[in-house]
């Protein structure tokens, strides 16, 4: 049933959004005639690598840094790049990736291999679904980038504040998936481009009704300074690459 509801959603979605992704398509690709996509290796459902595409918002072999998470003033995102990340529309195309099944419109961000080689036994439970376009970690944490914001080592930031509580997220997801949670993940989704602050209410609403722990719905409100925390199933108060 929701393989079914992806593949329609998203088969709908790529036509009324042929338009938008066309005029971006031509933006990325004149500002230095190189290709408008990023075609991004990402681990899958059940640990298998695909080839997750997106529109290219930094300037070409970026990726060769060898830093894999992104804050707001990186140097390496293009001008175009800023206004698409903003409106995650470097992302809308992922419903490629959701028609052709290696993706679901609502499940766990994929992650680089680097990143799930460092899951728990408890993290790799997100790998037993399809990744998602959307969840309750990328309304949660949509301004991941200005978190990351002038930290010397955005890797180790990110798995320090982000990644422990983007996992307890996916893993709530996980336990409780359903068609209607994610029209619901979907609705918050759409509203957090307008109104961030209702969207993370009705995030801990939902968050509260399956049943969340206390710290996590907390951490969803985002009223407080992010800190060090474990990963979920580690013992470890800070994770060190």
């Amino acid at each position: 049933m929701k393989r079914l509801f992806d593949f329609f959603i998203s088969l709908f979605g790529l036509l009324i959004a042929s338009p938008i992704l066309l005029a971006i398509m031509l933006l990325v690709w004149l500002q230095d005639f190189h290709s408008p996509f990023y075609i991004a290796p990402r681990v899958g459902r059940n640990e298998r690598i695909f080839r997750m595409v997106k529109m290219r918002s930094m300037i070409i072999n970026a990726d060769k840094t060898g830093v894999d998470s992104t804050s707001s003033d990186d140097m390496r995102i293009t001008r175009v790049g800023h206004f698409i990340r903003r409106f995650k529309i470097d992302e809308l195309v992922q419903l490629w990736n959701v028609f052709i099944g290696d993706m679901s419109l609502v499940g766990p961000r994929p992650n680089v291999k680097r990143e799930t080689d460092l899951y728990t036994a408890e993290e790799k439970r997100l790998l037993g679904v399809r990744p998602g376009i959307t969840d309750y970690a990328s309304i949660v944490f949509s301004d991941e980038g200005d978190i990351l914001e002038g930290r010397s080592d955005p890797d180790l930031a990110y798995n320090q504040l982000i990644r422990p509580w983007k996992s307890r997220l996916g893993l709530i997801y996980v336990d409780n998936n359903s068609i209607g949670l994610d029209l619901k993940l979907i609705l918050f989704t759409v509203i957090a481009v307008v109104n961030r602050p209702l969207a993370l209410n009705l995030v801990c609403r939902e968050l509260e009704t399956n049943g969340a722990p206390d710290n996590v719905i907390r951490i969803a409100h985002r009223e407080k300074e992010l800190v060090p925390y474990p990963p979920p199933g580690s013992d470890e108060v800070v994770v060190r690459r």
